[in-house]
């Protein structure tokens, strides 16, 4: 993969300053890394990548927090809107670590807030952090959860933690971002299971409302449709035997015909 990534038209990250689209509309899709090579040939005249020091494919590590019955979960499951996810998203390679509250309304759109979560160590992360009023930091945290999440920090603990790979690719025009996770692997914190998805790449499109986006096209020339996919659901969903499924079933079933038919080429 990297090799065909080196092959785009760079684009810093103080370029890209002026497009975070902390208030988007996101489109999933996916697909097979066989695939998505095959777009990413496509794509080359219409995109830049995301160059952070000369590094093209950057490692995530994320850990998911939920109430004791799986509220974050369940919510989604069931297909209400104005659900949240809370989380810590750690950039791995830079350093930065977030807390952060995500936000999907009636409306489809998404928004995002993010506080520094200080001190966290993604390559040996601490799955006991629980949101009391113990130290001045933790104070600021709750008085962020307080105000951003409809939920009571205070009950909340990690459920699932994952690591990936992400390429980032911006269009010429600027008005949208492409995010695409390869190498996806989950751990249930609740159950000890585990789930690998190496062999899938999840693309996300992001834009500002319904702006053009070069990328439609070729991801139906390639016969790759739009497909809700939540990471925090999908691996609990992978992980957890005991949680409801019925809204997931068809997606689960995609990932199994997808990761059969790579481990086929």
């Amino acid at each position: 993969m990297d090799d065909i990534i080196r092959t785009y038209h760079p684009i810093t990250l103080d370029e890209m300053s002026g497009i975070k689209l902390m208030n988007r509309t996101d489109t999933k899709f996916v697909t097979t890394v066989s695939r998505l090579k095959l777009l990413l040939a496509l794509a080359y005249d219409d995109y830049r990548a995301q160059d952070i020091d000369g590094m093209r494919i950057a490692s995530y590590y994320t850990a998911y927090f939920d109430t004791p019955d799986n509220n974050m979960y369940i919510v989604h499951q069931n297909g209400h809107a104005g659900r949240q996810k809370l989380r810590i998203r750690s950039y791995m390679d830079t350093g930065l670590n977030f807390l952060e509250v995500k936000t999907k309304n009636n409306h489809g759109r998404t928004k995002k807030k993010r506080v520094d979560m200080v001190g966290f160590d993604p390559s040996n992360p601490d799955h006991g952090i629980c949101f009391q009023r113990q130290d001045s930091q933790f104070v600021a945290y709750d008085q962020f959860l307080r105000k951003h999440l409809r939920y009571d920090p205070t009950i909340l603990t990690e459920h699932l933690e994952n690591n990936f790979n992400r390429i980032t690719l911006v269009n010429k025009a600027k008005t949208e971002r492409l995010t695409i996770d390869t190498n996806l692997r989950f751990h249930n914190l609740m159950t000890d299971r585990r789930a690998d998805l190496t062999g899938l790449a999840i693309i996300e499109l992001k834009r500002d409302g319904l702006q053009p986006s070069p990328i439609l096209g070729m991801l139906r020339e390639l016969r790759i449709k739009p497909c809700g996919f939540s990471k925090y659901c999908m691996g609990s969903a992978l992980t957890n035997p005991s949680l409801k499924r019925n809204n997931f079933k068809e997606r689960l079933r995609l990932i199994d015909r997808l990761l059969s038919s790579e481990r086929a080429v």
